[in-house]
């Protein structure tokens, strides 16, 4: 098994990147990591729109699901590549595919089509997630790092602030199809300040490449992603379909483990794992992100649901959270960049984290939207602080020519856990909701439990919907009126409830999280000074 002395490995603190070359790379990375983290944001605005236009209701998740799965699975090829080959010709592989599956999405005519490009842009989009950290890397010394760390959480929360308002502003002014072909402009310009600004690395270190592991890897990963994506919607959790997915898909990661314990230059190395830096930083980076995905994804459902804001208002609720992640990001950079030290900082902020899921748990069916807005602002503080942390304390602790593998397989599981949470999540709101309403709809209304049974939260937030609903139910003169006021005080009651009970579950995961931070080691984070005293 290959093993790493990560105490005597060769001293190296960056690339070959200086002067005023570093600061158009930087750049460069920033915009890379700028649109491709708003592409999923554009996207889910149009959404609708482009189901309307398709026809492909029942296909609606795959347009998510492929892009995931293909870019989840190939993040650590590209960080094992990258550490061999350097970060510029897999940057400049990522754009280019990700440029063509874009323009594709965007002369899809079917929804079938769509989905095979998204697959085929995920895997651009795969090698987009795991260099722009690495490059980080690359261009500063672990001290400085911080401070650019938190300024991608910046960016990252900036993308999410303008892709749902682009996306719609697109969708009705030119046509859906723009929102892909968006992504082409900034492509070519990420592009040229790829060709122009990185510099073609190869390390002298010989190496295998372990593309058995890859491929079992990969059609390991593949049924455990389908089993989540379908859990809970299309297949129950413990149907013949899903253990027989999630089954086939451990039996061959523990292969993939067995083998890359006997592989001379595995792709997720197994000596990583011993690392209690990155072990601590990978497990708080599920917690975290899953604590994140429930708010992110499913308090738009509270917001129109209970609150009666449309899906514009809804953005704009979401809205203060990114912003609250991005002056978190910039703090805890500035932080980690003056003192070189993260432990305290990782404390506090998973005090914060704890106390924004509280805040969110105690929403009830009169809460107003300024009240949620507050509480998400504390929760974004917290998680902007936390997660440009662990970056910078894995980075940290490892080699430089490593650099790549670190980061990737960090993203690699990050992804993971934003997949797990979906199905999880939204199990747990349907069953709330449906046994609530039960309860809650008034007796005269009992005769129709079996029609309502199929009622779920996320088919009632649209206007539209609640109109259709409506006009049914005032076919009964008065009598219809009044039914529907019941029927609708009940979703909202139901929905206040399923909404509790998801934010205990992450509220849960937030606390873990808080505990998990008491266990992460602190290694001074080095600065120039460092390999300079090393270099003599």
């Amino acid at each position: 098994m290959a093993s790493i002395d990560v105490a005597n490995s060769s001293i190296q603190s960056t690339n070959r990147i200086t002067g005023t070359r570093k600061w158009w790379a930087l750049a460069t990375v920033l915009l890379t990591m700028f649109f491709s983290s708003m592409d999923q944001t554009v996207v889910s605005t149009a959404l609708p729109t482009i189901i309307g236009d398709l026809h492909g209701f029942n296909l609606y998740a795959w347009v998510f699901s492929a892009y995931m799965m293909a870019s989840s699975v190939t993040v650590p090829i590209y960080g094992k590549l990258s550490d061999v080959f350097g970060r510029k010709p897999f940057y400049l592989f990522g754009l280019i595919v990700f440029a063509v599956g874009s323009a594709v999405s965007g002369l899809s005519h079917t929804m079938l089509e769509l989905i095979l490009a998204r697959a085929f842009q995920g895997i651009g989009a795969g090698a987009m997630m795991s260099m722009p950290r690495a490059t980080v890397g690359d261009i500063f010394d672990p001290k400085e790092r911080g401070r650019w760390m938190g300024v991608m959480g910046a960016v990252f929360g900036l993308a999410s602030i303008i892709g749902p308002t682009l996306g719609g502003w697109i969708t009705d002014t030119l046509s859906w199809r723009w929102v892909f072909y968006i992504n082409l402009p900034f492509a070519i310009l990420a592009i040229i300040g790829v060709l122009f600004t990185l510099p073609k690395v190869r390390t002298d270190h010989q190496v295998k490449l372990d593309w058995l592991g890859s491929l079992i890897l990969v059609a390991g990963l593949i049924p455990i992603l389908l089993g989540f994506t379908w859990a809970g919607s299309q297949y129950a959790w413990g149907s013949p379909i899903e253990l027989s997915l999630f089954i086939s898909g451990l039996i061959l990661i523990v292969l993939f483990i067995f083998w890359e314990r006997r592989a001379s230059d595995p792709v997720l190395t197994p000596v990583l794992f011993k690392n209690r830096i990155f072990t601590t930083s990978l497990i708080l980076g599920v917690l975290v992100g899953m604590t994140m995905f429930g708010s992110i994804m499913f308090l738009p459902v509270y917001v129109q649901g209970v609150i009666g804001l449309n899906a514009q208002g809804s953005g704009w609720v979401m809205a203060p959270m990114m912003i609250s992640f991005i002056i978190g990001s910039i703090i805890s950079g500035q932080f980690m960049s003056k003192t070189g030290r993260y432990r305290s900082l990782a404390w506090i902020s998973g005090v914060v984290i704890v106390l924004g899921s509280f805040l969110l748990n105690q929403m009830g069916i009169n809460t107003s939207w300024s009240t949620v807005v507050v509480d998400m602002i504390v929760l974004g503080l917290g998680i902007g602080s936390l997660m440009p942390l662990m970056n910078v304390a894995v980075q940290n602790a490892f080699p430089y020519k490593m650099m790549g593998t670190v980061n990737s397989t960090q993203q690699f599981v990050s992804s993971l856990g934003g997949v797990v949470a979906s199905p999880i999540f939204g199990s747990v709101l349907n069953k709330a909701f449906q046994n609530k309403l039960s309860s809650t709809l008034p007796a005269s209304m009992h005769q129709m439990s079996s029609k309502l049974a199929g009622i779920s939260p996320q088919s009632l937030l649209t206007k539209q919907a609640q109109e259709l609903i409506q006009s049914q139910f005032s076919k009964l003169g008065a009598a219809g009126n009044v039914m529907y006021a019941e029927l609708m005080k009940a979703v909202k009651t139901s929905l206040t409830f399923g909404i509790h009970q998801l934010f205990a579950v992450s509220l849960v995961f937030a606390v873990l999280c808080f505990i998990g931070t008491f266990f992460l080691p602190e290694a001074q984070l080095k600065g120039q000074e460092y390999f300079e005293s090393k270099a003599k």
